[in-house]
């Protein structure tokens, strides 16, 4: 481990939207001195953003010796971990974080610590007590589903403006659902559709086998087969969209992903078809699912997740008066699926404790660049 610095060390909290993080590294203090800042700035490794603006990056995070970050929030590309020699501990949530170079930073020394999210990554920092029911981006995804299926947004704004019923809802029971991808999060949501909808459920993924498939629905509490067909069917990528009438993304974003989704799949929808996004905004040909929703070529999208984050004043997802003059409807939220209060403040409190131990030389929890 890097040597310790003497004196007040700078600690920075980044993409602090919701202003909760201080309280929680209020202990740190004097030790530390913190700095919270509550925007994002433009992505390093954007081929968008200007040099000018990464050097406003550099200048903010030099300064530092500790950094916590938030999810994917802030990309820490190699380039921009070369330009930061003051930083020995980088601090993030979740188990993974695919905007974090992971190689660089241990070329570098700097440890990348991750914290457990509640109720499945076990962690020594906080003791949780395991909860009962879906968790948060499962159960984001499902109000996605139904808010876009009932119509919930558009209805309750046209209300408030003075209309009643101005168009019909769409029924999800027995219809098929569609699952890109089968691991925890897509098993998740396919449970809940499969039992709750009474949906047919496909899948799909690139090396998803029947028989993985077979035993997710065991896992899951399912059985294997029902009137002579597979509860988890694997079927392949063309039929995966043909047939589905919701179809939802749970894939994990990698290199080998990215853009999975293309405009040759998203023109195999149905014309009454929804698509789901709470995954990662790269696993989708942004500009293709917009072409798709601005000809009204399926009957809409909810999505939570897009290829640059937060979304830019003038990006078409904002600006485009969606469900008008002919145009998909859409239902947009600001990547919300993790965005749950007790989650939030847990994983604060785990990157705290991971301070401490850092601070007194003592073996650090979570680490996820070894």
């Amino acid at each position: 481990m890097p040597p310790i610095p003497q004196g007040p060390i700078k600690l920075a909290i980044l993409d602090d939207y919701q202003g909760i993080a201080a309280k929680h590294f209020e202990s740190l203090k004097p030790t530390f001195e913190i700095t919270t800042f509550h925007d994002t700035l433009p992505a390093f490794n954007n081929p968008s953003t200007p040099e000018s603006l990464k050097q406003e990056l550099i200048t903010r995070l030099k300064p530092f010796t500790v950094i916590s970050s938030m999810r994917e929030r802030t990309p820490f590309p190699a380039d921009l971990l070369n330009s930061l020699p003051n930083l020995k501990l980088l601090l993030t949530t979740g188990g993974r974080n695919a905007a974090i170079d992971m190689a660089a930073a241990k070329a570098l020394g700097i440890p990348v610590t991750g914290a457990g999210e509640a109720g499945r990554t076990p962690s020594a920092a906080v003791d949780r007590k395991k909860r009962r029911g879906p968790d948060s981006t499962t159960q984001h995804c499902v109000a996605l589903i139904l808010g876009i299926a009932r119509l919930l947004a558009s209805d309750d704004r046209n209300v408030k403006n003075g209309l009643w019923e101005t168009d019909l809802a769409t029924g999800l029971s027995g219809k098929t659902f569609s699952t890109l991808g089968l691991g925890r999060l897509g098993g998740n949501v396919a449970k809940i559709m499969y039992q709750s909808f009474g949906m047919r459920i496909l899948a799909w993924s690139s090396s998803l086998t029947q028989e993985a498939a077979d035993e997710k629905a065991k896992a899951l509490g399912l059985p294997v087969e029902e009137d002579g067909e597979k509860v988890f069917k694997v079927v392949s990528k063309e039929e995966l969209f043909k047939e589905s009438d919701v179809l939802s993304v749970h894939y994990v974003l990698s290199d080998r992903s990215r853009d999975i989704v293309r405009a040759e799949d998203l023109k195999l929808l149905k014309k009454s078809a929804l698509f789901v996004n709470t995954s990662r905004g790269p696993l989708v040909d942004e500009d293709a699912l917009l072409d798709v929703l601005e000809n009204g070529s399926i009957r809409g999208a909810a999505v939570d997740v897009f290829a640059v984050e937060p979304l830019p004043p003038d990006s078409k997802w904002r600006t485009t008066q969606w469900g008008a003059d002919g145009r998909s409807n859409v239902l947009l939220t600001p990547h919300m699926g993790y965005v749950e209060e007790e989650t939030m403040n847990n994983w604060y409190e785990e990157q705290v404790g991971i301070v401490g131990r850092w601070h007194k030389g003592q073996d650090l929890l979570n680490v996820i660049n070894l």
